[in-house]
């Protein structure tokens, strides 16, 4: 997953809101989360009991307050995108943007906030235990890049550069339904969130085509997200926090369904095949 090392990058689009690291900044710091149609924000996950897993308050030291980065400072090109984590996003989020603007007509881009501690949203305020969501109140998506750490430490995933892009693409997914009407619709949770991963699969389908890549996403690239999306899977969260599996409660979609969700997405390479009808 290599930029483009010419490409010219929009810093614009992120904002590093700084914040607070450390035991007492974020809560208890592990990525829960809700689900929540109508204003409510939109995660990647839902943890059923965060204690099981983040012993909150435990031995916490004092929070440090980390200033913000000015990234119009420091991402400029796709060279500094494969050097940089935060220039990484800046990249990421270009490039979805760029193919979401050529298929929606009437796209409004949505800038990502990156953070850590809690913060104050266009849908009340949040910490970084709600994981990466997607806020349809303000239409931003909010991203703690110590997520991705956590993705692979307590989550199981191997992580790398696409699993963060799966994430990033999923929720602006969300954004995209927001767009479109769909999270006004009352549709059930587990369909929204399958969407929005097809929606990421369409994305990764077509971002070699946005200028910001330097040659297609290889079987490794697309494992990364494929392992990101199982890892999430409310089976494999229920199953590892409370050692019981219940689909009756599911908010996400098992395992299985994310992976087929990203994976038709993919295989497709259009929004038309991410119909709610055929997620299920």
């Amino acid at each position: 997953m290599d930029f483009r090392d010419d490409v010219e990058l929009d810093p614009s689009q992120v904002e590093d809101a700084g914040g607070y690291s450390g035991g007492g900044g974020s809560g208890g710091g592990f990525p829960g989360g809700v689900i929540l149609g109508g204003g409510g924000i939109v995660s990647l996950i839902v943890l059923v009991l965060v204690f099981v897993l983040n012993n909150v308050g435990s031995g916490a030291e004092p929070a440090q307050r980390r200033p913000p980065s000015n990234l119009s400072q420091q991402c400029h090109t796709g060279k500094d995108a494969d050097q940089s984590e935060r220039c990484r996003v800046v990249g990421v989020v270009n490039s979805i943007q760029d193919y979401w603007k050529q298929e929606i007509s009437g796209y409004r881009p949505a800038k990502t906030i990156l953070y850590s501690g809690r913060l104050r949203t266009g849908c009340g305020t949040a910490s970084s235990a709600v994981g990466p969501f997607y806020c349809p109140g303000d239409q931003r998506v909010y991203l703690d890049l110590s997520f991705f750490d956590q993705l692979h430490s307590q989550f199981g995933a191997k992580g790398g550069p696409f699993a963060q892009a799966y994430v990033i693409a999923h929720e602006y997914g969300h954004h995209v339904q927001n767009l479109l009407g769909a999270l006004d619709s009352g549709g059930s949770s587990v369909t929204t969130e399958l969407q929005a991963d097809c929606y990421a699969g369409v994305w990764a389908h077509n971002a070699v085509s946005t200028g910001f890549y330097d040659k297609p996403f290889t079987r490794s690239d697309i494992s990364e997200a494929l392992d990101a999306a199982a890892a999430v899977g409310d089976d494999r969260i229920q199953q590892r926090t409370t050692g019981r599996i219940d689909p009756e409660s599911f908010t996400h979609g098992s395992s299985a369904q994310r992976v087929n969700a990203f994976q038709r997405g993919y295989k497709n390479g259009g929004a038309g095949a991410c119909e709610p009808a055929d997620l299920r």
